[in-house]
């Protein structure tokens, strides 16, 4: 449960399918969108949670692909949800850089853009047995997840 220290391509792979949209999203964000109310408290966590996450998900090679069993059923899922989190992306990009637009469900899932990335890192970590990564996955959703409801609480969108 704590973790074989390593490399982690796996790690890397999903870091690279948050970062990139991620950094375009810097130059696109929402024409409304507004970061100064968000919530101390959430925004302290979502850091933390997002540097123990990144240190977490590279160090330790229990994320790589190993030989197929029941416990593949997590890292599947998870990938299923990276790859859902890489199309909410392209929905975002492809229509109005609103706030409505980028906080909008996706495919039922509730404020995909933080719940899908969370739940993908929270199920790798099941995969990979690493409590480290679980917990990350945690304070991160706690953070991630309360800031993006806030946001959606201020815009008052209903889906």
């Amino acid at each position: 449960m704590l973790g074989h220290l390593g490399f982690s391509y796996v790690g890397l792979i999903y870091l690279l399918m948050l970062w990139i949209p991620n950094s375009i999203w810097s130059r696109n964000k929402p024409v409304d969108y507004n970061s100064t109310h968000e919530d101390k408290i959430l925004l302290v966590l979502e850091r933390v949670g997002q540097v123990c996450c990144t240190a977490s998900i590279l160090i330790f090679n229990d994320f790589n692909i190993a030989p197929f069993s029941v416990w593949s059923l997590w890292l599947i899922a998870s990938f299923l949800l990276m790859i859902l989190y890489e199309l909410w992306w392209i929905r975002y990009f492809s229509n109005e850089h609103t706030e409505e637009n980028f906080y909008r469900s996706f495919c039922g899932v509730p404020w995909p853009g933080a719940s899908l990335p969370v739940t993908a890192f929270l199920l790798l970590g099941i995969y990979g047995k690493v409590i480290w990564l679980i917990v990350s996955a945690i304070i991160l959703g706690i953070g991630h997840i309360g800031i993006h409801i806030q946001h959606l609480k201020e815009i008052k969108v209903i889906d």
